[in-house]
């Protein structure tokens, strides 16, 4: 049996009130060049919210399920919680580890898949947030991507059910599945992953989808997988289609209702309340598109215990459970796996 005396919840931050947003979005974007124009035009998305990010509540929530879940199974770990982007940031919750004399601690990182930005750079902030502790510091050993687990699939496939369930009756059976991810740049895409085959984060994306789709719909069952989010320099090729783009090009083939499911995201993001609610539903509205959007994992019991059976897995050995036919990943990754991507320079 593995040793470990502590559980780190690792997740991405978002702002709690008006004041926190331009300094969280500067936190976010710093060394990428963005304008601060463009981080007003973001800024105004947090502001529709009361500057408030459901992503911080999102976490303390899921905190408080797998506590109980956690104890339910006899599993004695403390949660500790930390942020890239915002407080609490992961440094000081590390500091906090070392000062409670925790020696090794499992940690999860709100991000399904591979790739740089869900997960290379979560280790990272590990890396950095250990070194920063200084001597003391406790080993983090990151737990492995869920994208695939039963769980996370199960979460999704309920979601993405009560979704078809809000759409006219007779159009639910030929309503179209589509699945959202996080756009990120093509160039990020291709070198995602271990080897040099990359798309890894694309690949991990389209097999969840697929994973929801048949279970849904049986084996073959269609599907699209689409983008959102992007945020990059217009010249800068990100993955497409983006969602608006894609509902508009169903309408103009005459289907006539969509499920959107955004399995790309573990919980009900901003991005996904601004995205997906507010601007996919009124493109949807435009084209004459019945739309529903599908929950997102969140706190569903399904993948509170597939965290709980990730943290089996490397305390007590228990085999690991996949449903898809990719292997598993964020084993042991090797330090050039998912690298940084090349960004342009800083504008003056």
């Amino acid at each position: 049996m593995s040793e470990f005396d502590a559980f780190l919840l690792l997740s991405f931050g978002g702002p709690e009130g008006p004041e926190d947003v331009m300094p969280f979005l500067r936190n976010v974007t710093r060394g990428r060049g963005v304008p601060e124009e463009r981080l007003a035009d973001v800024a105004e998305h947090y502001r529709h919210f009361h500057g408030v990010s459901p992503i911080n509540a999102h976490n303390r929530a899921l905190i408080d399920s797998l506590t109980t879940e956690l104890a339910g199974h006899d599993i004695g770990l403390p949660i500790y919680w930390g942020n890239r982007n915002w407080k609490p940031y992961v440094a000081d919750a590390v500091r906090q580890m070392r000062d409670d004399g925790v020696r090794r601690a499992l940690v999860l990182a709100t991000s399904a898949t591979g790739g740089f930005s869900s997960c290379r750079q979560y280790r990272n902030d590990l890396a950095q947030a250990r070194a920063v502790s200084g001597e003391g510091a406790p080993e983090l050993v990151k737990l492995r991507h869920f994208f695939d687990h039963p769980g996370f699939i199960e979460a999704n496939v309920d979601g993405a059910r009560a979704a078809l369930a809000e759409l006219p009756a007779g159009e639910r059976d030929d309503a179209r599945l589509v699945f959202t991810a996080h756009s990120i740049p093509v160039s990020m895409n291709d070198s995602s992953g271990p080897d040099a085959a990359g798309k890894l984060y694309e690949r991990q994306q389209r097999e969840t989808a697929r994973l929801v789709a048949t279970a849904l719909r049986g084996p073959g069952a269609e599907f699209d997988l689409v983008w959102q989010s992007r945020s990059g320099p217009a010249q800068v090729p990100w993955l497409e289609p983006d969602v608006n783009d894609h509902l508009r090009a169903l309408a103009e083939r005459g289907v006539q209702a969509a499920a959107v499911c955004p399995t790309g995201f573990v919980a009900d993001h901003l991005e996904v309340l601004w995205d997906l609610d507010i601007e996919a539903r009124a493109t949807a509205a435009e084209v004459g598109l019945h739309f529903a959007r599908a929950a997102t994992a969140g706190t569903h019991p399904a993948f509170v215990t597939a965290i709980r059976e990730l943290v089996q897995e490397q305390l007590a050995g228990a085999a690991p459970r996949a449903l898809g036919t990719l292997g598993l990943c964020g084993i042991d990754c090797p330090a050039t796996c998912c690298p940084a991507p090349q960004r342009p320079p800083a504008r003056p």
